[in-house]
Formats: C-alpha cells, structure tokens, sequence
C-alpha cells in the first residue's frame, strides 16, 4: 500500500511540474512609428551647447590652484568610480573634456544629470554610447566650479 501510495505521488507530481497545456503570455511591444524611427538625431555644436541646469555664464580666468586641489579631491570622492582622467571606464575619460565641451554644460551635467540625459542631445548620446546614467552626486554649484577647475589642467 505505501509503495502504490508513493508511485501515485511521484506521478502526481511529474505530471503538475510539466506546465501542462498553459499558453506562454506574450506581452505587447510598443514599436517606433515610421516617423519617430526615421527622425535622425538633432546636431549640435559641443562647443556652443550649455546644457540644461542652474549653470547659464561662466567667466573663466588665470587657473585658482587651490580650486585645482579642492577640485581633484571632489573628484576623487564623487566621480572616480565611474570617470578615470585617462581613460574610458564606465563613464567618458575626462581627459580634454574642457576642449569638447563649454564649462557650463560640464557644470551642468555634474549638477542636473537626471534632466540633462532627458532632454540635452549630446547627454542623450553619451547615455546611448556608455549605456550608464551618471549618477547624481548632489554637489553644490561651488564644488562642480571646482571639479571644473581640476579638469581645466587635464588637456
């Protein structure tokens, strides 16, 4: 009796563990329309675009060493895990990054990444490139002055 008590359970559960004669759930997949699909991606001059933030006009003078250093060590802190200077990581390398870009638009990027990435086509495409939103690390606007300053001696 415990034997053909046992072989009814195993069969029990070989036939409930095979899914049976369930239906795989397909889930819609919104597709791009001929327009959005054919609508090619807005050029803009790097070197005039400002970006989208609090950051609209920046002067920039004689190099402040002390923000240089102040600069480097935010950096350091805040940035280096996702930016080498040098190289790519899982960010740009930010090597000549103030020779591609204008200093509010770094500014910017490094205070406003969420909205920059939605609505600035060069953060858009660098979003695209890297496949990584860069994180914001709620710097104040003087600490990303700094990070701009360190970056201005990395060309």
């Amino acid at each position: 009796m415990k034997i053909k008590l046992a072989i009814v359970a195993i069969l029990a559960l070989v036939v409930t563990s095979c899914g049976g004669d369930k239906k795989k759930v397909e889930y819609p997949v919104k597709s791009k329309t001929k327009t959005e699909a054919a609508a090619p991606a807005k050029k803009v001059d790097p070197m005039t675009d400002k970006g989208i933030g609090p950051v609209t006009s920046i002067t920039l003078g004689e190099l402040d060493q002390a923000m240089v250093t102040e600069g480097e060590q935010i950096f350091k802190a805040k940035c280096s895990a996702c930016h080498k200077i040098s190289k790519r990581f899982i960010g740009p390398g930010m090597k000549g990054v103030t020779e591609r870009r204008t200093p509010e638009w770094i500014m910017n990027m490094i205070l406003n990444p969420e909205e920059m990435v939605q609505k600035n086509q060069i953060a858009m495409d660098l979003l695209k490139e890297y496949n990584a939103p860069m994180a914001n690390q709620s710097l104040t606007e003087d600490e990303a002055r700094k990070i701009l300053e360190y970056f201005r001696t990395k060309n």
